[in-house]
């Protein structure tokens, strides 16, 4: 999964202790056109938060009635200045459906989408 499939949340999973659940977002594009990447990382996290605005993570997730949510950014590369500022507006947003987001670099030899934007 990643940005290009915009309409799919790449992963969700409950915490060990099982206080919270997580929605992933799966990053692996570069920064070469910071444009298009801030448009679609824009578009990715809309998607997640119409997931938990509407209810549909209650129907896929009946237990995230009773847990905290999170929104997981795992990265490829490095935030740019300008994609740093995007999700401090993108936490903003988050916190007024009650949902916390973290962001993560993923280390070079993990799994996941290294794809580039088309």
């Amino acid at each position: 999964m990643s940005l290009d499939k915009v309409d799919v949340i790449d992963a969700i999973s409950t915490a060990r202790d099982g206080s919270a659940i997580f929605l992933t977002i799966i990053d692996g594009w570069d920064w070469s056109d910071e444009l298009q990447h801030l448009l679609a990382l824009q578009a990715k996290f809309n998607a997640y938060f119409d997931f938990v605005q509407s209810g549909q993570i209650y129907e896929v997730r009946p237990e995230a009635l009773r847990k905290n949510i999170w929104i997981n950014l795992l990265t490829r590369h490095p935030l740019t200045e300008k994609a740093q500022q995007f999700l401090a507006i993108a936490e903003k947003a988050a916190a007024q459906l009650n949902v916390k987001i973290e962001h993560r670099i993923l280390p070079p030899n993990a799994s996941g989408s290294a794809a580039s934007p088309p």
